[in-house]
């Protein structure tokens, strides 16, 4: 499969029955803790996988660090972190490569599979499918309030745990059910609902209500609380957006708030997305999913707030 639909990850057909994902991400800390960071750059990496319908098999270590400059144990607890996540992902690791550099980055390369008529591309979506989100948004907003020590230890604990865990459950309970799917990152639940929209020529209808969001999202985003990439989403979706909300409002910034290791947004029928989330319950995942809006006919790539 090529790159004209902003999918996720590269899929390469080996057999009838097996194709193979590839996908490669990495990035600077998010948060202060080595370990916890180790642990959201792998499960950001791992998403992509996930997102496509596919299941982890192998997974390589990239690594940008100030060898000379700060202590190997802050290196040891961001691969160990890591290696927590591809364990709990049943991938292997196996192998991996390091870059003397004065700026720390993490992540992985991911190699999965999934059966050839399996895999869930972003340009699936139908008129009259439901769309499903598996985890809150905010997570950037938050991670600057922490920056700005506004936020408490409490709620840094929380954004980490969310960014921390894997879209595993998701990726395997939309399988069979699903007719596209994506993953929430940098461009927001804003940019990769209007790109899955858009590659589906279909127009998006989200219902702001139902959008979850982590505590205290909103009350920073109203004190202006907002990363630079949130502003430069908004001004680049914008056109993109029908909508009665005033300029600037809150909503729409949290709308384009960059994610790290967000959730799946998933297109599904109104039966599957019910039975999609009560798969989703059964298996234990910590987080509520959300009914967030339908796909309707219009111009490719519209969203209607």
């Amino acid at each position: 499969m090529g790159i004209s639909g902003y999918d996720d990850a590269g899929v390469y057909r080996l057999n009838d029955d097996t194709a193979l994902i590839q996908t490669l991400d990495f990035f600077t800390p998010i948060v202060d803790d080595p370990f916890h960071f180790g642990q959201i750059a792998a499960a950001n990496s791992l998403s992509d996988i996930y997102a496509m319908g596919g299941r982890p098999l192998l997974a390589m270590n990239i690594v940008c660090f100030p060898i000379k400059d700060m202590s190997k144990d802050i290196l040891k607890a961001i691969l160990a972190g890591g290696l927590d996540k591809i364990r709990e992902a049943g991938a292997l690791l196996v192998g991996g490569h390091s870059v003397e550099d004065a700026e720390i980055k993490y992540g992985l390369s991911v190699t999965g599979t999934v059966h050839p008529d399996q895999v869930l591309l972003n340009s699936g979506a139908r008129p009259g499918d439901r769309l499903l989100l598996t985890k809150p948004i905010g997570t950037g907003i938050l991670a600057t309030a922490v920056k700005g020590g506004l936020a408490s230890e409490e709620l840094e604990k929380e954004i980490t745990a969310c960014m921390a865990c894997l879209n595993k459950a998701a990726g395997e309970a939309m399988v069979g059910l699903a007719h596209g799917a994506t993953d929430i990152t940098g461009f927001g639940l804003l940019g990769h609902a209007q790109e899955m929209a858009a590659a589906s020529k279909v127009a998006f209808r989200l219902d702001l209500a139902a959008i979850p969001l982590l505590p205290q999202t909103l009350d920073f985003a109203n004190m202006g609380i907002i990363p630079e990439g949130g502003h430069k989403n908004l001004k680049f979706y914008r056109p993109c957006l029908i909508t009665s909300l005033p300029p600037g409002d809150a909503m729409e910034l949290i709308l384009a708030d960059p994610q790290t290791s967000g959730g799946l947004l998933i297109a599904a029928s109104e039966e599957n997305i019910l039975a999609i989330q009560q798969k989703i319950a059964a298996s234990g995942y910590p987080y509520q999913t959300a009914v967030i809006g339908e796909v309707v006919a219009g111009e490719a790539g519209t969203l209607y707030l």
